[in-house]
């Protein structure tokens, strides 16, 4: 039986397995727990606020900076969200910043998309420059170039218009970076194959490329919209009309309206919200994608 042991070792590895499992599998469960507890507590964190903003809008103003705080809303007022859609005309700048963001988010994709792949499949002189130049861009706050920019925009004779609005925004390195980087992970094999079948580079870059780099244009479309949509010094410096105010600057003169009307502005801004959790939970599978890619490679 021996013998028969040392020749047939396998039952005996197999056993060895599930036991080195049931040994390790506490410790396992003690540490998916703590990793479980731990994303809990940041989740707590990062959205306590916006539910003590939720139900400050819920409550009276007096109620608001009463001491100690209310936490549960025990007769909530639910008509501060149409007083703060009627009266502080959120409609209006809800659509403006639709507009200037689908225009910021469009060209910023767009010109993502061919800067990117210009930088990762073609030959040309000073290439390497060039991109260290757009990544560079990144480096200087924007609060530098404002003064230049506003000059820029009222010389073109766009000032107060949703082109003033979007112009300065049309193209970001970050985007260039984030897809140059996602076509690079494209295998040359494909480029090749793609020439031998007549494929110019147009081509090639719109039924090839870009359908492999989905998930990365899905999290830069998603990191443009928040980018654009929260835009306030801009759009406040860029317009002297209140028919092209952006959402942004709706709740700054919802707020300087009456601090008796402090739950109205609570309100407004949930509203302003909405949009963003609508994008990011719709997205969420793609930003995850687009964050993890080429994290993994097998």
């Amino acid at each position: 039986m021996t013998a028969d042991a040392a020749i047939l070792p396998g039952p005996v590895t197999a056993s060895t397995e599930v036991a080195t499992r049931r040994r390790g599998g506490p410790s396992r469960r003690v540490r998916l727990l703590g990793r479980y507890l731990l994303l809990s507590v940041l989740a707590v964190i990062v959205l306590f606020p916006i539910y003590i903003t939720v139900v400050n809008s819920l409550l009276r103003p007096a109620q608001i900076a009463s001491q100690p705080p209310t936490f549960f809303p025990t007769h909530p007022i639910f008509s501060t969200y149409s007083d703060a859609w009627s009266s502080g005309h959120l409609g209006h700048y809800l659509f403006n910043s639709f507009v200037v963001t689908i225009i910021i988010v469009g060209g910023q994709v767009l010109t993502s998309i061919l800067a990117g792949y210009a930088f990762a499949f073609l030959k040309f002189p000073f290439k390497r420059a060039l991109f260290v130049l757009f990544l560079a861009t990144l480096m200087i706050p924007f609060e530098v170039t404002v003064v230049q920019n506003l000059t820029t925009v009222v010389s073109l004779g766009i000032y107060n218009t949703y082109a003033g609005l979007a112009a300065p925004f049309l193209a970001w390195g970050l985007g260039v970076f984030l897809l140059r980087q996602a076509f690079l992970g494209i295998p040359r094999d494909l480029d090749d194959a793609a020439a031998l079948d007549g494929y110019g580079n147009w081509r090639f870059l719109w039924r090839v490329a870009v359908p492999l780099a989905r998930p990365s244009i899905a999290a830069l479309t998603v990191f443009s919209f928040l980018t654009a949509w929260n835009q306030y010094l801009w759009p406040l410096l860029v317009t002297k009309d209140e028919h092209l105010s952006t959402v942004q600057i709706g709740l700054r003169q919802l707020r300087g309206t009456s601090l008796e009307n402090v739950n109205i502005t609570f309100a407004g801004v949930i509203i302003a919200v909405v949009p963003l959790v609508v994008l990011l939970v719709v997205f969420q599978k793609q930003l995850i994608r687009g964050l993890t890619a080429g994290a993994v490679k097998g």
